[in-house]
Parts: structure tokens; C-alpha cells; sequence
């Protein structure tokens, strides 16, 4: 009997043993109950944000998006300045030019998300089998043009990029600063590749005559226009389609020489303590469902196997006045000399920041 309950208390103090190693166990990793909270940089619009989010989320329990929204400039200078002290997991809608900034600096993790294999050629970084980032959809620059102040000011409807320079628009124009606007970067990059480098310059030069002021945002210009701040602003089409649907009187013409375009891209940074759940975001912004919200947005999308509908006012054929090819490689190595030049060139009507 003894000897039983000798037996029978080693066993009973064995449990309590392992009983209370599991309830640290317990205490010590994360439970389904427990939320990741994964650090997203973007320079997604507002408006997008809580839509995204919430298909995300909806999807992917236990995973919250903390975002840190800002333009293009911003958000990629932000990027850079904390290489060596990162603070986000993953970016959700920034440049692909800007990525490619990044992914020279070595920020950016390799990864396949699923579904690759239906990413269009051309929203896909192809320089090895494991992309750094992957495209989500394209804006392409476009001009907003108010009609009533238009015609308030006697000024005629502009076609074309060089029609922009006519003296008729001395002061009435307002663009995105290409430091800070991925839309004005993307547009500048349009204007040397179309016109070369020499008539590049030389089209900003005259085209700066008839620029009131540079501001920071590449939407502003546009907004600014619906608010009858200024008749004529370059911009992309999705403000102007959305300040049509609103009712403001807008319209959005695309130059016929040809538009500058950029994607937007998603990319794990290297180094995350979150790359599973950045995974599964990579995963989620790749997939058939996100390209359907971007749709919403956009005309262009990077699935093969989503058909783009043309959203609602948003101008026809922007695919096809595109500039192609592209030289994104080309002009993300040439970015900072690029900035330099406008700058020095142009800042001087520069809108405070």
C-alpha cells in the first residue's frame, strides 16, 4: 500500500510538473486569441484605406493593419531614413519605382505570394525567380480641368501636354512636386522619355511659366481644381473621376503625346519580426479579390484572370495611351539625379509644405 502511494503521489507531482511548464507555455506564446498588429506603410489614398483594411482583416483574423499613410516622396524618404532602424513589416500601394529604390538598398525580402503565376509579365519584378515586390494596378497621369472656371476665364480646353505651355495658362496650372508626388515623378519620367532629355527640360521650362505653384500631393491638384482654387490641374484620373461622381465640374483629359504611368506594388521588408502575417498580406494584395477592389480605382489591373471594368466617368483607353515601354529600371536608377535637376530648376514655386 505504501509502496502504491508513493507510486500514485510521484505521479500526481509529475502532472503538476508538466501542468504548470504548459500554463507558462501557455502565457508565453501567442494564442489564436492573441492580434498581430502588422505595420503598413502606404500611399494609398484615404479613402482606400478602411475598405482594404477591412477585406484584409475580414479575411485573415487575428491580423490587424496599424497603417502609416503619406505621399509617395514622403513615405519612400521615411523608408530610406530608417533602413537601419525599420519600423513597418510590409508596404501596401507604393511606386514600383520607389521599390525598386529600396530593393537596390537591399530593404526588400524575396517572395512569391500566391497566385503569382497570374501577375501580368509587366506588374512583376522578373530579374530572378523570387520577386522583392509585386504590382497591384496602374495610375497614369491625366489633366483635371474645371469647366466653369474655364470658362469664367475665357481659357480654352487643353488636348495635349504641349498645349499646356500657350501663355493663355500663365498662372492658372498646378502640378505635383515630383520629390514628394509619385503622380508628378511618374509624370516628369513621362516627359523625357517622350520628348527626350533636352526637350524634356526644355518642355518643363516653358511649361513652368504657366505653373501658380507646386504642391505635394499627387491628388491635390486635382482637389484643388474641384474646389475651383485653380481651372487647370495635372493629377491622375481617379480624383477627377471621383470629384465627378461627386458632382464637381470636372473633366479628366489625357494628353495625346502619351501618359506617364507607374505602378503600385507590395513588398515585405527585410528583417520583419511579422513575416508570416506580411505573407499572408503579400498573399491577400496579389490575389483576385484585392485586384476587384482595386478596380473600384483603377482601370488597370495586374491579374490576368480579373476583367477590369471601366468605373464609372473614368476616361476610356488609358491603356492604350500608356507609354510603353516603360523604362522604370532606367528612371529609378536616374530618380535622385532627376529630383535634383527639378528642383533646383523649379522649387522656387514650390507650395509650403
Amino acid at each position: 500500500m505504501n509502496n502504491w502511494i508513493s507510486r500514485r503521489h510521484t505521479a500526481l507531482m509529475g502532472l503538476a510538473v508538466l501542468g504548470t511548464a504548459a500554463i507558462l507555455f501557455a502565457s508565453a506564446a501567442p494564442t489564436l486569441a492573441d492580434d498581430v498588429v502588422l505595420k503598413v506603410y502606404t500611399a494609398l489614398e484615404e479613402e482606400q484605406l478602411p475598405i482594404y483594411k477591412e477585406a484584409f482583416e475580414k479575411a485573415n483574423p487575428g491580423i490587424n493593419i496599424e497603417w502609416q499613410r503619406d505621399s509617395t516622396g514622403v513615405i519612400s524618404a521615411r523608408l530610406l531614413a530608417e533602413k537601419d532602424n525599420r519600423q513597418a513589416d510590409i508596404v501596401w500601394g507604393l511606386a514600383a519605382t520607389s521599390m525598386m529604390v529600396l530593393d537596390k538598398e537591399g530593404m526588400l525580402e524575396s517572395y512569391r505570394p500566391a497566385g503569382f503565376d497570374q501577375i501580368k509579365d509587366d506588374f512583376k519584378d522578373l530579374r530572378s525567380g523570387w520577386p522583392t515586390w509585386v504590382g497591384m494596378d496602374a495610375w497614369a497621369s491625366a489633366i483635371c480641368f474645371n469647366t466653369v472656371e474655364a470658362e469664367k476665364l475665357g481659357l480654352p480646353k487643353p488636348t495635349s501636354w504641349k498645349d499646356l505651355t500657350n501663355p493663355v495658362y500663365k498662372d492658372q496650372i498646378v502640378m505635383p512636386n515630383p520629390g514628394s508626388s509619385g503622380t508628378g515623378f511618374l509624370t516628369v519620367s513621362a516627359w523625357l522619355q517622350l520628348f527626350g532629355d533636352k526637350g524634356g527640360w526644355s518642355y518643363m521650362t516653358a511649361l513652368h511659366d504657366n505653373v501658380k505653384t507646386y504642391l505635394h500631393s499627387g491628388s491635390k491638384p486635382c482637389k484643388a481644381v474641384g474646389a475651383g482654387e485653380y481651372p487647370i490641374g495635372i493629377s491622375f484620373a481617379y480624383p477627377g473621376v471621383k470629384l465627378i461622381n461627386d458632382g464637381a465640374p470636372v473633366e479628366v483629359i489625357l494628353p495625346t503625346e502619351g501618359i506617364g504611368w507607374d505602378m503600385e506594388a507590395t513588398a515585405i521588408m527585410k528583417g520583419t519580426k511579422q513575416l508570416t502575417a506580411a505573407q499572408k498580406l503579400a498573399d491577400f494584395a496579389a490575389s483576385a479579390d484585392a485586384n476587384k477592389l482595386y478596380n473600384a480605382s483603377y482601370q488597370v489591373l495586374a491579374r490576368k484572370d480579373v476583367a477590369a471594368t471601366l468605373p464609372a466617368n473614368y476616361p476610356a483607353d488609358e491603356d492604350k495611351l500608356m507609354i510603353s515601354p516603360n523604362n522604370f529600371y532606367e528612371m529609378a536608377d536616374r530618380r535622385q539625379a532627376i529630383l535634383d535637376e527639378w528642383q533646383r530648376s523649379f522649387g522656387s514655386k514650390d507650395a509650403p509644405k
